[in-house]
């Protein structure tokens, strides 16, 4: 594969947040698609059991592109500590794996 693909994924407090900042990485071309489903997430933060619903966001893009997409979650997430994890794709459809690579190159890329 000439561009490694992969899937990063991240969580938001609300729904709003979660929309705004997957049409804002669509739009930066840091990404070719970006799927929200809401979900409800278990952890421990600052000692504390958290049980609360979450907006999750599935974000295709190029491997290459993971640290200009880091960044800009960064910039603009509420959370203090942001999930931001690279999951890399083994495999996939041949045309849609062009589809991504041109999706998530921006003119800077190209």
């Amino acid at each position: 594969m000439d561009h490694p693909a992969c899937i990063v994924m991240t969580t938001a407090s609300t729904e709003d947040e979660a929309e705004a900042l997957a049409a804002a990485i669509v739009e930066a071309r840091l990404a070719a698609c970006v799927q929200v489903e809401r979900v409800r997430s278990f952890y421990v933060w600052q000692e504390k059991l958290h049980r609360e619903p979450e907006w999750l966001l599935l974000i295709k893009t190029l491997a290459a592109r993971f640290p200009a997409l880091e960044a800009f979650i960064r910039e603009r997430h509420s959370y203090e500590t942001p999930e931001i994890l690279q999951v890399p794709v083994a495999a996939g459809s041949p045309d849609y794996l062009r589809w991504l690579a041109a999706g998530s190159t921006g003119p800077d890329q190209a």
